[in-house]
């Protein structure tokens, strides 16, 4: 019998068990509030545009623009179900609401260990739970918020 992958997250210098994500990210009449076990994406990526110039042996970099990042949040709860289903609701409308918030990650404890800002995501993809009547699966399986990036 195998051992089950642990829910430990590598924290500086040492892993926290039992850590998690906390998301609280607003909207214009919407909120995405919840607890999660895992989140990625919280990247930034900046393309630039290289110019050389005619006697000089480096090249020089100008600002293109950011590259948009896929922010993912998987296996947790959300505590604000009916501004979810608004979120996607609007979505179906055609309409995207911009979400502004932080990303904390907890130890078992609670305490704050880091803090991440998020600004100008905007819902991409929700996959729900896989519903079987022989188990109780309440849980969020994945989110999935495109933005510009982390700061």
């Amino acid at each position: 019998m195998t051992k089950p992958p642990s829910k430990e997250v590598y924290c500086g210098m040492a892993y926290l068990s039992g850590a998690y994500f906390e998301v609280m990210l607003i909207g214009t009449g919407a909120v995405l509030e919840g607890k999660f076990t895992s989140v990625s994406g919280l990247d930034m990526e900046v393309e630039y545009e290289i110019f050389n110039e005619g006697g000089l042996n480096y090249p020089r970099f100008f600002f293109k623009q950011n590259k948009p990042q896929v922010l993912v949040l998987e296996q947790g709860t959300v505590t604000s179900v009916d501004s979810v289903s608004l979120l996607m609701n609007m979505c179906n409308l055609g309409v995207s609401i911009p979400l502004a918030g932080t990303v904390i990650l907890k130890d078992s404890f609670g305490t704050p260990q880091r803090t991440w800002s998020i600004v100008g995501a905007y819902l991409q993809k929700y996959v729900g739970p896989s519903l079987d009547s022989n188990q109780a699966a309440l849980a969020v399986s994945r989110i999935e918020l495109i933005y510009n990036g982390c700061c």
